[in-house]
């Protein structure tokens, strides 16, 4: 088996997904000089981080973090763009993995009950083929041991991506986007909503508006990449 991987790589070697060199047959995705360069926040376990202080006067919240920093042009860019529009959904798995360790590892995360990721519309979601957060939530669920649930979150309406809308265009275009199929089912419960970007923040503030009118719940955010 080893000698039939060997003769793949020779022929189709494996690139790295941040500089696009060949990677080793030891390492995933990226080059081990790429993973050093990973711009890494530690907000786990730092109280009042960035992420939280985005939402401090607009919702309730009860930890946040994020992974990593996003910034255009950088290298979490250019995986997120292979995870969301290539179809690699093993970025999803490495980051799962990587931000599961930590919260799992985490005093702030303790009380989660469920794993809850922004939904796609229905339609994007064909088009697409799957949620670039879904094996994120999957490989959390499983480091943290807390059920997945992505069904009882729904995206009502569908938009054009967010990515090249200005801020102020972001705020109206989710307006009234989502709703709750089911508020028994996270009825004081603890939810860890997940995303893949946060940029304005607007699209996970609308989610949790949504959310908080289920009774008792509490509600934490955990995010691959957050613009700063």
């Amino acid at each position: 088996m080893r000698i039939f991987k060997d003769i793949a790589n020779l022929f189709f070697p494996k690139l790295c997904l941040g500089c696009k060199n060949v990677i080793n047959s030891n390492e995933k995705l990226v080059c081990s000089f790429c993973s050093h360069e990973l711009p890494k926040t530690d907000y786990t376990n730092n109280i009042g981080n960035l992420v939280e202080r985005t939402f401090y006067g607009r919702i309730k919240v009860e930890e946040a973090t994020a992974l990593l920093v996003y910034s255009k042009k950088g290298i979490v860019q250019k995986l997120i763009h292979n995870l969301k529009y290539k179809g690699h959904q093993d970025v999803g798995v490495f980051f799962g993995n990587w931000l599961g360790r930590e919260i799992y590892n985490s005093p702030r995360f303790k009380t989660i009950d469920f794993i809850v990721p922004v939904p796609l519309h229905k339609k994007k979601l064909k088009d697409r083929g799957y949620n670039q957060v879904t094996k994120f939530g999957e490989q959390l669920s499983y480091a943290i041991k807390k059920p997945y649930k992505a069904t009882v979150l729904i995206r009502k309406n569908t938009s054009n991506t967010q990515s090249k809308k200005i801020r102020f265009d972001r705020w109206k275009n989710v307006n009234e986007m989502f709703f709750v199929n089911d508020l028994s089912v996270f009825e004081n419960k603890h939810i860890l909503l997940i995303d893949d970007i946060i940029t304005t923040g607007a699209t996970i503030e609308t989610c949790c508006n949504e959310l908080l009118k289920i009774k008792g719940i509490k509600i934490s955010i955990a995010v691959m990449a957050f613009t700063v």
